[in-house]
């Protein structure tokens, strides 16, 4: 990628009535335009991110109330705003459109009807389709229009799919083993192969990944086989990227870099546009093999490269003394300010939940203390009647807000609506808890009636066995169950669930108990009558039930109970960190768009209930939780999340050499101070235990100097599902907060002076590990190794600076199982027997704790650490201490005499993940 270096073209748009207008002639250059992102070094949360410009105002257009602006009415509090670099490399343009994407016509070449292979490098918004959408296109030669199938490529709950036909009509199809994991960049290239005949009677699809089309590829999961052999039919369609098919599926939208379609697995190319090498607006390009590819309706090739997306809050208008210099000073932000500005709470899961499955009647129970009726979110419903209800009392549901406790004798009624349609079914939930001793004699739990031959139904229970008693319209019972052995239901939450059926002549029903969080025990009979519908709950509830609670009471004539409440009544507890981040987003997608990069195979950490507080809050702590990173796209107007697991072990995004011309700009200065040590951590879980990490020793330990730095104490509550997880939470972050190295805080690069780092630049995202090397000598050896948390843009006419906020990446750097580079334990204490020179190359080393150093050859080599010079240990000789060990001089660049009793460690000692 090439840059213009001068004039650099940069341009400011606004969604003015839902239309991008380009206003970049109206951005005055004399002040740079200023651009911030990430989280500051000192930060652990990320700040919204912020863009500041100054635009003419001389003609009254960015005044919001100006009558005479052509923008009166279209702009004011929060009007998007987006500021991109144009230039370097393009890409197809898509969407989320119909006719978004681009096409070539049926050829020869084209109809495979053998073994087939498909790969496509994109950059995508979204690479998992939102939940209750359709699944997303994106390449193929499919028509169900006449019957012209032949095969398509497309994404699924994540995965990788392929469909094809061998007639054109009926369609085989196979969907990867596993989810790929979306790296932070969102640019993923995508590969499928199509055996038609693997040999053994059968077909085998196979699925790969690689961070761009020029590969490497790396197999996704298991091949997928099947009985027969097949073909694919060689249909006369034409052949797409982007909106691939005539079906309703999505569309993807974000940039298409290239795609090839090969006939044969690693055959010729039959399709291959590169879309980076092209001209912008072009209507129509030309591959490699001579198809002509036309861009659709909403399709296009582009070379902007988006560096902020956000809101414009505020138009502040300023002007000379003159008048003749009027001005807005805009600052825009990101969707984390929109998101902190309000604060009204989402409510508790299980009152979320409840109303999307259509319940007949619902009362939550979450009143304010002091209420003396339970308020109904359901249209047509009226308050549940009480007495003897105390409102706001326990908060020991996950699911719920406080619940009330109900005096013994207190009681409930409220009407309960009929059903919509006729129904033969019917059910009624209410989840409770008693504590203290159950009680003796048989006590009433819940009672309600209906319009049958049972007008009045009563669930009556002691602390041995339950009997559901039905009465008809005269009072007289009409039917008594057997003694029911009660679960143990008691100190603990408990769904009490009543379903009934008409079945033929008679009412069939099962009375169920369900534990909150764990097992479900239902008994089932049956009575003669008509079912009927419900009209009533009407509970008196026994006096020998002191302190029981109740609440999220609902009535259905449909058997959806355990689906409405299962998980929502515990607060979706144990629910990982990203399932609940995308759980939310979904739910909240009137709010905020998120994407989620993690790697699907590795589980995040488990978090506890989802208690009632506004959606940043939420976010915030899932993200704090797990130890990853919540910040805001670059692109759109979303949040994204990257798991702590995508932290470790990162290649580097972006190598800097300090030598090289204008690579690095100045000043590179390390920061050697105490603003990120923290030895003495306690982490608790919330409504839970806590534990305790404590550096006892070492030049960062809580002892006084000069032996440690003293105590630099922290304490932080997180929302996790189990009591065993603060411990090694906490050893995790004592290990953060003692890794031994400077800071280098910020890092400059002037891309004006060294273009070809802006395509690097341009793909950095939040979290991304850089490299410098080449370091001068008046620093410790190299390379630098640091993990990007901000990133600001100052882009003008003719320079373009770019400042990094880092923090150190070698703490992320953990153990590999089998790694002889990052697979090594190192020893508990070991040091020089006697002092060596500059040359020598076998010394004998003392073990002063722990067992001695290994003997095996398959351990070697090794790089092991002596005063600051690294060397490579190729053996070492004797089980037993003092042992020799022979070693290769100056791994990094280093060499010099070391005395008696040096530590001898291992340079990069093996560090446990979380």
């Amino acid at each position: 990628m090439v840059f213009p270096q001068t004039p650099l073209d940069v341009r400011t748009e606004l969604q003015i009535g839902g239309v991008w207008t380009d206003i970049t002639t109206d951005v005055y250059s004399r002040v740079p335009i200023g651009i911030e992102c990430g989280r500051s070094e000192e930060s652990v949360r990320t700040n919204p991110s912020k863009a500041a410009l100054q635009l003419n105002n001389r003609l009254g257009k960015y005044s919001p109330r100006n009558p005479m602006s052509p923008y009166f009415g279209l702009i004011g509090r929060n009007t998007p705003v987006r500021i991109a670099v144009h230039g370097g490399n393009s890409y197809l343009n898509v969407t989320g459109q119909n006719n978004s994407g681009a096409s070539t016509p049926d050829v020869a070449a084209l109809d495979i009807t053998g073994d087939t292979d498909i790969r496509l490098d994109a950059t995508l918004d979204r690479w998992v389709t939102p939940a209750g959408a359709q699944h997303t296109d994106l390449a193929g030669k499919y028509s169900t229009a006449g019957n012209q199938r032949s095969w398509m490529l497309q994404e699924r709950r994540g995965r990788i799919y392929l469909e094809w036909s061998a007639n054109g009509t009926a369609i085989l199809s196979a969907t990867s083993t596993v989810a790929p994991a979306v790296p932070p960049s969102r640019r993923m290239a995508w590969r499928v192969t199509l055996d038609v005949d693997n040999g053994a009677g059968g077909w085998t699809v196979t699925f790969y990944t690689a961070e761009t089309i020029a590969g490497p590829w790396t197999q996704l999961g298991a091949p997928v086989t099947g009985t027969g052999t097949t073909s694919v039919f060689a249909s006369t369609t034409v052949l797409k990227v982007g909106d691939a098919t005539n079906l309703s599926y999505s569309k993807p939208a974000g940039q298409i870099h290239a795609f090839e379609l090969r006939n044969g697995i690693g055959g010729t190319p039959v399709a291959n546009p590169d879309f980076t090498a092209q001209t912008p607006g072009a209507p129509s390009i030309t591959d490699a093999t001579g198809k002509v590819w036309t861009m659709a309706t909403n399709g296009s090739i582009r070379n902007r490269h988006v560096l902020f997306h956000g809101d414009i809050s505020s138009w502040p208008t300023r002007w000379d003394l003159s008048g003749n210099d009027v001005y807005v000073t805009a600052e825009a932000a990101g969707t984390l300010r929109r998101l902190g500005q309000g604060r009204k709470s989402l409510d508790s899961t299980l009152r979320r939940r409840l109303p999307s499955h259509a319940p007949l009647a619902y009362w939550p129970c979450e009143d304010s203390a002091g209420a003396t009726q339970a308020y109904s979110p359901l249209a047509g419903v009226t308050p549940l009647i009480v007495t003897g209800f105390d409102f706001a009392k326990d908060d020991t549901l996950g699911g719920s807000g406080a619940l009330p406790t109900v005096a013994p004798g207190g009681t409930m009624r409220g009407r309960i609506p009929a059903p919509p349609a006729p129904s033969t079914v019917w059910a009624v939930c209410m989840p409770y808890r008693i504590d203290g001793t159950p009680p003796v004699a048989e006590q009433e739990m819940l009672s309600w009636t209906t319009t049958g031959t049972a007008r009045r139904w009563r669930v009556v229970q002691s602390a041995t066995a339950t009997h559901l008693q039905c009465y008809d319209a005269a009072g007289a019972l009409l039917f008594e169950s057997g003694g029911i052995i009660t679960p143990d239901v008691y100190g603990r939450w408990v769904r009490l669930e009543i379903k009934a059926t008409q079945s033929g002549p008679n009412i069939s029903f099962t009375l169920r108990w369900t534990q909150v969080g764990g097992g479900s025990y239902p008994v089932s009979d049956a009575f003669a009558g008509t079912l009927g519908n419900l009209s009533q709950i009407d509970t008196s509830f026994g006096p020998g039930l002191p302190g029981i609670r109740v609440g999220h009471i609902t009535a259905w004539s449909a058997d959806v109970i355990t689906s409405a409440y299962e998980s929502a009544d515990h607060g979706f507890t144990g629910e990982t960190a990203t399932d609940r981040l995308a759980r939310l987003a979904t739910e909240e997608a009137r709010t905020v768009a998120l994407s989620v990069y993690t790697d699907p195979s590795i589980p995040t950490t488990r978090l506890g209930s989802q208690r009632p507080a506004d959606l940043l809050t939420l976010l915030q702590d899932s993200a704090d939780a797990d130890g990853g990173i919540l910040y805001e796209s670059k692109t759109d107007a979303s949040l994204a999340y990257r798991d702590m697991n995508s932290l470790y072990n990162q290649t580097p995004r972006l190598v800097l050499s300090y030598t090289a011309d204008g690579e690095i700009g100045p000043p590179l200065e390390p920061t050697d101070d105490d603003q990120k040590t923290r030895n003495d951590i306690t982490v608790s879980r919330a409504s839970g235990s806590s534990a305790r990490a404590v550096l006892e020793s070492g030049p960062l330990s809580v002892q006084a100097p000069p032996d440690g730095v003293g105590v630099y104490d922290d304490a932080i509550t997180l929302n996790l599902a189990t009591d065993d997880q603060p411990e090694p939470i906490a050893s995790w972050r004592l290990h953060l907060g003692t890794w031994d190295e400077a800071r280098y805080p910020t890092v400059r690069l002037m891309l004006h002076a060294a273009p070809h780092l802006i395509p690097a630049v341009l793909q950095l995202t939040i979290g991304d590990r850089i490299q410098i090397t080449n370091l001068p000598p008046w620093l410790p050896p190299g390379p630098l190794d640091l993990l990007v948390q901000g990133i600001s843009h100052a882009p003008d006419q003719y320079t373009w600076d770019v400042e990094l906020t880092c923090t150190p990446a070698g703490p992320w750097r953990v153990g590999v199982y089998d790694s002889a580079d990052l697979g090594k334990a190192d020893t508990s204490g070991a040091q020089l027997t006697s002092g060596i020179t500059s040359g020598a190359t076998s010394f004998s080393v003392t073990t002063t704790a722990g067992l001695p150093w290994t003997t095996a050859p398959g351990e070697f080599p090794a790089r092991i650490v002596i005063g600051g010079e690294e060397m490579t240990l190729t053996g070492v000789t004797s089980s037993t201490s003092p042992q020799t060990f022979t070693v290769v001089r100056s791994a990094n660049g280093i060499v010099k005499p070391h005395s008696a009793g040096a530590p001898v460690a291992l340079a990069r000692p093996v560090v446990y993940a979380l």
